[in-house]
């Protein structure tokens, strides 16, 4: 700071601990926030960095079709994990993984967002989630919900259907001038959907967060604080919207599409069909 005389100025400072606040006031360094504005620059994308998303989009299509193409009756979730891991990480510009997330039968519901050494049997709900592959910086969250060896139930078709409602309402407000309460509210409550007595119950079942070069780049949406703090939706804003439903212990779906806000449209950068569950046979 003396180098470029602004010794005199107050630092902003976007992340700190303890050691830095002793060194801080040892050298008498004024500082600030510099979290909160750097989160507000980012929240906007530019054209460039949309097209790093689409492109990130597109690398999740591929890994879906890939899950898609390996998945079988007789393999544990943490193969399923491995084989998509390794498939990304011949992508050229992949800086990292941070979870690809399959479960499978009753570790779909509640959605404990791991993988396991469980092994798929025909008929189950298989999911699989992209959280955080980072390609050139950029980074995605991509669910997709299959059913392998058999077709799935009616009642599975039924709850599939549910979840893919309430996604698509939500998409359908997402407009420049919105609010993130205006997407939060065309989710049910979790009372409503699930019996839970708190919305903290069912923390990000359904939810929504900024994607860019961190995984929760602004806005975040959730029915927690959206409803009582909402935040305008903008033009070269990018995020994801999540839904989910189940049985209980039993078997869950999870679908979530990502888009990019622009002044007359919403475009979705997630393409693998989400119109029904896919099925593997």
């Amino acid at each position: 700071m003396r180098r470029y005389d602004v010794a005199d100025q107050t630092l902003g400072v976007d992340f700190i601990d303890i050691n830095m606040l002793n060194q801080f006031n040892e050298a008498k360094i004024k500082w600030a926030d510099g979290m909160t504005p750097m989160m507000e620059a980012r929240a906007i994308k530019n054209v460039d960095e949309q097209e790093c998303l689409r492109i990130v989009g597109a690398i999740g299509d591929a890994a879906h079709w890939e899950t898609m193409r390996f998945l079988k009756p007789g393999l544990t979730e943490n193969q399923v994990t491995a084989h998509i891991m390794e498939f990304l990480y011949r992508i050229p510009g992949m800086e990292d993984v941070e979870d690809v997330i399959v479960s499978s039968g009753p570790n779909t519901w509640p959605n404990w967002r791991n993988f396991s050494d469980r092994i798929i049997k025909p008929g189950e709900i298989v999911f699989m989630d992209l959280a955080a592959l980072t390609w050139n910086g950029y980074k995605s969250c991509y669910y997709r919900t299959y059913c392998v060896g058999k077709q799935p139930t009616q009642e599975m078709k039924d709850y599939y259907a549910t979840a893919l409602k309430w996604l698509y309402d939500s998409i359908e407000v997402v407009r420049p001038g919105a609010t993130t309460r205006d997407i939060a509210l065309k989710w049910p409550s979790a009372q409503e959907a699930w019996g839970y007595q708190e919305e903290d119950q069912a923390a990000a079942n359904l939810w929504g967060h900024g994607l860019g070069l961190a995984q929760y780049d602004p806005p975040v949406i959730s029915r927690i604080w959206s409803l009582d703090h909402p935040l305008e939706i903008r033009p070269g804003m990018v995020f994801a919207l999540e839904t989910q439903h189940g049985k209980r212990y039993e078997w869950g779906v999870r679908i979530e599409e990502m888009l990019i806000v622009h002044d007359d449209r919403t475009e979705i950068i997630s393409n693998f069909p989400v119109e029904q569950i896919t099925v593997v046979m």
